[in-house]
C-alpha cells in the first residue's frame, strides 16, 4: 500500500492563470509556505518554499473567481512531479 497526499497552508504568490484544456478549465498559480526556527546563533530564521499548483474543473472556476495574490489557502491533494 502507498499514499500520495499533501496538505499545504500558505499564501498565493501570483494571480491565478486560467486556461482551457479540452473542455475543462485549469487554474495555475504558486503558493508560498514558510517556517520559522532559531538558527545556530540563536536568531530567528525564516525559510520559504514555493510550490506550483494546478487545479482542474469546477475548483479551477472557483479559484478564478475568489483567489488572488496574497490569499491564504489550505490545499489538499497529491504530488505529481513533471
Amino acid at each position: 500500500m502507498s499514499i500520495n497526499k499533501v496538505i499545504l497552508v500558505g499564501r498565493v504568490g501570483q494571480e491565478v492563470n486560467v486556461r482551457t484544456v479540452g473542455d475543462q478549465k485549469v487554474a495555475s498559480f504558486t503558493i508560498a509556505t514558510s517556517e520559522k526556527y532559531k538558527g545556530k546563533d540563536g536568531n530567528m530564521v525564516e525559510s520559504t518554499e514555493w510550490h506550483s499548483i494546478s487545479i482542474w474543473g469546477k475548483l479551477a472556476e472557483v479559484a478564478e473567481k475568489y483567489v488572488t495574490k496574497g490569499t491564504q489557502l489550505y490545499l489538499e491533494g497529491k504530488i505529481k512531479t513533471e
